[in-house]
């Protein structure tokens, strides 16, 4: 049932973005009175699912049965379909080839543009719905728990992170984040009172990639409750119940006293107990797997000041903008770090089986949206790139000829559409490779 859902959510999210950028190339293709030869969701090889061509339309409207995207043939146009015999005809005023090099630009652009408006309607509207919830980086008042290679790196536990590569860190879960995407050669700490700067090895830098979970979230702590089954049911512990020493070590933060803990398997050990201000020494067991019996509280609003913002509808939408502006630009800069091999981030490239594994397991609304803007914006900046068989190659084209009024023969063309797609094809293998390989990891 998991896998469905995924497999839903991949569709429904992929089938909307790719009708999207496709209808941005039909607007202003029909805007600029250019043919438009068939409009389809998926591909469609040999048959397809359902086609209808209106009566007096010149476009056929289908839906294919290969769910790998969609496409718009546009009259007089090189493109992925490369049907040479119509090119070899004389150019239609109907036809894309005939349109002044401006109105091409449009038509290629609008695409992208259209992938860009929706983010900023979807992201405006989660943010009007749903507001926005999050932890300051300010406001980890307890610092960042480091795994190994936060540590190797020369991260240490209770660190409260000040800046990334001279840049304040703003958000908690963006800290990691800013390290890579900036390949960051520094860091700013507070430790014990004193800032401390931490240099970061760019070696280190693929493994930060490949390694989700550098720092989490220290939490003071408390106990939920004590289930009848525990171990320590009759020892007094009382819902609320802080940590405030452990073995005569003060240490009241989870991953510290678990630490601890670990070292008593099977034994018993001391604790002082922090119930409103009143110490309260106990003598606890400790099963075989470290553990002393109780559900801990996670609710982090208990201990931190987490930022809610709510917005109006005028509001979200330039809060809508923004929140594109800024996704726009650190894929930018996430996108820079798979063409550098060094970074050996071309091996986090994945196809449809690591996009299903972004979506949650449930069906949940609000992140169905957040991750469909995403991956509006991934296409649109994937779709900019100046590769032929892409967005991005045709419109450098444009541009070449708009500058210096000399257009690219059709042989050049067509030439350049073969090499284009070749190299995504290679793409793609890549990808699948790497999700393959993840698979049977």
């Amino acid at each position: 049932m998991i896998i469905f859902i995924k497999i839903v959510q991949v569709i429904a999210a992929l089938s909307l973005l790719v009708l999207i950028h496709e209808f941005g190339h039909f607007f202003f293709a029909r805007l600029f009175k250019i043919r438009v030869e068939k409009f389809y969701l998926f591909f469609d090889p040999w048959f397809s699912l359902f086609k209808f061509k209106p009566k007096g339309s010149d476009t056929e409207y289908g839906i294919g049965w290969l769910p790998l995207g969609g496409y718009c043939k546009i009259s007089g146009m090189i493109d992925e379909s490369m049907d040479k015999e119509a090119m070899k005809e004389e150019p239609k005023p109907w036809e894309f080839r005939s349109k002044p090099a401006w109105q091409r630009f449009f038509v290629m652009f609008g695409g992208v543009f259209f992938n860009f408006i929706l983010a900023i309607l979807i992201y405006s509207s989660t943010l009007f719905t749903w507001g926005e919830e999050y932890l300051k980086n300010q406001d980890a008042v307890y610092g960042v728990q480091c795994n190994d290679l936060a540590k190797e790196i020369g991260f240490r536990n209770g660190d409260r992170v000040v800046s990334i590569e001279g840049m304040p860190v703003d958000r908690f879960q963006d800290i990691q984040l800013s390290i890579a995407r900036n390949q960051a050669t520094t860091a700013v700490v507070i430790r014990d009172s004193a800032e401390v700067s931490v240099s970061i090895d760019p070696d280190y830098i693929p493994a930060i990639l490949n390694t989700p979970g550098m720092f989490t979230l220290r939490v003071p702590y408390e106990v939920l409750s004590v289930p009848d089954s525990s171990l320590n049911y009759n020892a007094g512990l009382m819902p609320g119940d802080r940590v405030a020493e452990v073995d005569s070590q003060k240490v009241f933060i989870i991953q510290d006293i678990q630490a601890i803990l670990m070292e008593h398997k099977g034994d018993s050990v001391s604790f002082i107990i922090n119930r409103g201000g009143t110490l309260i020494p106990k003598v606890l067991a400790v099963d075989t797997a470290g553990r002393i019996g109780v559900f801990l509280n996670s609710d982090v609003h208990k201990f931190f000041n987490v930022t809610q913002v709510n917005y109006s509808l005028l509001s979200a939408i330039p809060a809508g903008a923004n929140k594109t502006i800024s996704t726009i630009t650190n894929y930018i800069k996430e996108l820079g770090l798979i063409f550098s091999p060094k970074t050996e981030a071309y091996k986090s490239v994945g196809s449809f089986i690591a996009i299903g594994n972004i979506f949650p397991s449930t069906w949940e609304w609000e992140i169905f949206w957040n991750i469909t803007a995403w991956l509006s914006i991934m296409l649109a900046v994937i779709n900019l790139i100046p590769i032929p068989a892409l967005d991005g190659g045709h419109i450098l084209f444009l541009l070449y000829e708009i500058i210096t009024r000399r257009k690219p023969s059709d042989k050049f063309l067509e030439i350049a559409q073969v090499i284009g797609m070749l190299f995504l094809l290679a793409i793609m293998f890549l990808a699948f490779g790497n999700d393959i390989y993840r698979l049977f990891k």
